[in-house]
């Protein structure tokens, strides 16, 4: 692999990547602890803003009662979209930027207070500016970058998983022709990030557990990739290390306001590594799972894990080092470790358990290893299929 230490094929020595020049930028302003949520008022600064969440049906009557509480604190919004459900698409974000377009005065900034699914919704609002076909041509041309938007974000996570409060992308979904887009603006970055742990008391077991093993995929796609840097890495080592340790505890005992301020830690530390890298192979695979078969995102993208990291190891001498802090000094002991983990949490890391056919598999692969997610990947693809076939 590039980067490994050695000599190139020009018969120069190459130095490790710890020792080559390195960057490392997020412009998210994060302000973290239980009650921060009280904060809003003041990052609002009076400014007119749009507030995006969930309905009853989507998110509970839990997001009624947090509407109140902004609307106490911040006055009453210009425009309110509460139309966001899991894995936004086309359809509903079109009709979302009909409900921006239709404010009561012009929008100075957006609060996205809810998942993942919220943030990439207030994210594309905040490029459409009211008009989604723009933000459509966009995806599937690549043109009319500088036409969009760039209304700033406050960004309110109420699960810990996805990271996107401090990243400037969004996971946009076409239904209707089966495609995944990612909207990629550095004007996407929220302004602020408010993330309060006690938004994500009361969460059920099975979001609590699916948004903890996307923070952990974040984590160490991060480390296996080839845009890893001595900052990224060193966030994602201890963003891993915590989602091993305190999402297990956390799945036994979800009213434990202790472990849900660790869990929402170790997410923020996996956005802000990932921030810089992007995800590798195993979200690559997850997005046909989550198209085709419906499995949610986090569990998508974390099943195949073992298996990934058994195919990266010996890949890269600081990649390995960085696994072997968070799992010990076995990295094949490390990989089983991590099955029993996900086994532990009731997630097989067998693909046919998922929907895919054994059949379907390799071409699968290979799929993901084109994309642009798969080619972050330092693995190789031969021992890849050497673990798939094991």
């Amino acid at each position: 692999m590039e980067n490994l230490p050695g000599k190139s094929d020009s018969g120069k020595q190459e130095m490790p990547k710890t020792a080559q020049m390195w960057r490392y930028r997020n412009p998210v302003e994060v302000k973290f602890g239980a009650g921060v949520l009280d904060e809003l008022g003041h990052t609002l600064a009076g400014r007119a803003y749009c507030l995006v969440t969930y309905d009853d049906e989507n998110g509970g009557r839990v997001f009624t009662d947090l509407t109140r509480r902004v609307i106490a604190m911040a006055g009453a919004p210009a425009a309110m979209v509460r139309n966001i459900g899991p894995n936004p698409d086309f359809v509903g974000l079109a009709r979302s930027c009909r409900l921006y377009a239709s404010a009561s005065q012009p929008i100075e900034v957006i609060v996205a207070l809810g998942g993942g699914s919220v943030i990439d919704a207030a994210k594309v609002l905040a490029a459409a500016d009211g008009d989604f076909d723009k933000v459509q041509r966009h995806l599937e041309t690549g043109a009319g970058g500088d036409r969009l938007g760039r209304t700033p974000i406050i960004a309110v996570p109420t699960t810990a998983g996805t990271g996107s409060e401090v990243t400037s992308w969004a996971t946009v979904w076409d239904t209707v022709a089966m495609k995944k887009y990612s909207l990629s603006r550095e004007t996407l970055y929220p302004e602020v990030a408010l993330v309060d742990p006690l938004l994500t008391l009361g969460l059920p077991r099975g979001i609590t557990v699916s948004t903890g093993l996307d923070a952990l995929s974040h984590a160490l796609e991060s480390i296996w990739n080839v845009n890893a840097n001595p900052a990224s890495s060193s966030l994602a080592e201890v963003a891993a290390r915590e989602v091993l340790e305190a999402l297990p505890l956390l799945a036994d005992d979800l009213g434990n306001q202790q472990l849900r301020s660790r869990l929402a830690r170790a997410s923020l530390l996996a956005g802000l590594a990932f921030s810089n890298t992007r995800t590798a192979l195993a979200h690559a695979l997850s997005y046909h799972l989550t198209l085709h078969h419906g499995v949610p995102h986090g569990i998508a993208c974390s099943f195949s894990l073992p298996m990934v990291m058994r195919a990266v190891a010996g890949c890269d001498a600081d990649c390995d080092a960085a696994l072997r802090r968070i799992f010990g000094s076995d990295l094949g002991a490390g990989a089983v470790q991590l099955e029993n983990f996900l086994q532990r949490l009731g997630v097989s890391t067998d693909a046919t358990e998922h929907g895919i056919a054994s059949r379907d598999w390799q071409a699968l692969v290979d799929d993901a290893l084109a994309g642009d997610r798969g080619r972050n990947f330092i693995g190789r693809r031969e021992t890849l299929l050497a673990e798939m076939a094991a």
